[in-house]
């Protein structure tokens, strides 16, 4: 409330007025009014029953009140936009204005104990996943078996409000973090990819890829792993930037704009803060990322360990191969890669093998269930 109620002040006074409040704070307001209540009802039940010692608590009337109705609501607006505030302000940081407004209006007081607005925002989220915790111990303190019950209900719903939100923050995370390699990753058209594919001018317009840059758009694509790699081509060593996806790898090379991230010639959204810190410094450092080649379809995809004996013969250090096959099991491209370290080969290639393996596990389980279908009747 601090940080709220500064930068409200300060935009009575024409400061800051482009911050946009919801995207920072959400329904804190309408968070903490609920929460203090059900806190306040609470106790004052408690305070009722310590009075009267020989009456009974209460307390499915309190939690029918509070958990039938909207708390978990609140806190499920509040948790669903909280990615998104975090994303916000960390571009909100770039600014020296805002810093300012952080750091000697808001972080100096007392109240604020030293955190920082980002150890903050995530209190609601922590008090959710703690509810659970008081009507467990509230339903071991009960001795009436139909106000167990209740509570245990409450306690389910709880929970099953908790499994609910994780799974939409998780699709919500995945889905800018897409939209942010979406802006990060260039498709370069199939003539400017390979030389040998010849278009005149007049026929490029008609042959456009637009679908490329939208690969990145399904809903069920998970990036299992990514890093910076070196390609060894015949004359030169390439740095390359690789995303393991769960249905395909791709090669990309690394390149550099003029002016860094956030210039006033670049139209790229805020940096997403569940990319890795590596491609996050990446981008600020004006970085994007320029597709080398078609991408590897993990059931095409074969893996190959380079022999310690070729790190003396080719000054080789730390390399894996990585062979595309076309569905005729023809080889198509190949990709000699060097980690900058033994550790970190041996991860790419541990993660490597077990995306590959849990694709054809999943595509198995496809073939199974199309080839299980009821049969048809007879009659037909």
């Amino acid at each position: 409330k601090v940080f709220m109620n500064t930068l409200k002040y300060l935009q009575t006074n024409e400061l800051l007025l482009d911050v946009d409040l919801w995207r920072l704070f959400a329904n804190l307001e309408e968070l903490n009014k609920i929460s203090l209540s059900f806190l306040e009802t609470f106790f004052e039940a408690v305070k009722e029953h310590i009075r009267k010692s020989n009456s009974p608590m209460d307390y499915s009337s309190i939690l029918k009140k509070f958990f039938q109705g909207d708390l978990c609501q609140t806190h499920q607006i509040y948790c669903l936009n909280y990615t998104s505030a975090v994303f916000y302000l960390e571009n909100l940081r770039q600014r020296e204005e805002f810093v300012i407004y952080l750091k000697q209006w808001c972080e100096q007081n007392e109240q604020c104990k030293r955190l920082h607005l980002s150890e903050l925002l995530v209190a609601p989220l922590q008090r959710l996943m703690r509810y659970p915790l008081l009507l467990n111990n509230i339903w071991k303190r009960s001795t009436d078996e139909i106000e167990k019950g209740f509570i245990q209900s409450f306690k389910e719903k709880v929970e099953k409000s908790i499994r609910d939100l994780e799974g939409k923050v998780k699709w919500l995370d995945n889905f800018q973090k897409f939209r942010q390699l979406q802006e990060v990753i260039i498709w370069p058209q199939v003539w400017d990819r390979d030389k040998r594919f010849f278009v005149p001018e007049c026929l490029k317009q008609s042959l456009r890829e637009n679908s490329s840059e939208n690969i990145l758009c399904s809903t069920n694509r998970l990036l299992l792993h990514e890093g910076r790699l070196t390609l060894a081509e015949s004359t030169r060593l390439l740095d390359i930037y690789l995303f393991l996806f769960n249905d395909f790898l791709l090669i990309t090379k690394i390149k550099h704009h003029k002016k860094k991230y956030g210039g006033s010639d670049t139209n790229l959204m805020p940096l997403c803060p569940s990319l890795t810190p590596e491609l996050q410094s990446f981008i600020r450092e004006g970085g994007f990322c320029t597709v080398l080649d078609q991408p590897i379809p993990l059931d095409r995809l074969i893996l190959k360990n380079v022999d310690p004996i070729h790190v003396t013969v080719f000054s080789l250090r730390n390399a894996f191969l990585i062979q595309h096959e076309n569905r005729y099991r023809q080889c198509i491209a190949v990709f000699l890669l060097q980690a900058q370290t033994e550790a970190a080969k041996k991860t790419w290639m541990s993660q490597i093998e077990t995306a590959i393996s849990n694709y054809s596990m999943q595509h198995e389980i496809k073939k199974s269930t199309t080839f299980c279908l009821p049969a048809e009747p007879s009659g037909i």
